[in-house]
């Protein structure tokens, strides 16, 4: 007789796997509890790659960014 899992799988990694292969800009890395690096979707890059008008946002964050690149990124799009 085969034994049940009694857990639920965490699909949370599947799924940032599923966007970073759509839209790689939009993966970043973050530390868990333990300190651990792990991936993460960033939603304002993610907000910003689906919409077809520059999004507002939180501000800019350590990135290599200039004044404008917002603006640039959606002229290039």
């Amino acid at each position: 007789m085969k034994k049940l899992k009694m857990h639920t799988p965490d699909g949370t990694k599947d799924n940032i796997a599923r966007i970073a292969e759509l839209f790689p800009n939009c993966v970043t890395e973050t530390k868990d509890d333990k300190g651990t690096v792990t991936r993460a979707i960033d939603f304002d890059q993610l907000r910003q790659e689906l919409s077809d008008h520059l999004v507002d946002g939180p501000g800019e964050r350590y990135h290599l960014d200039w004044p404008g690149k917002r603006e640039a990124l959606l002229t290039a799009r």
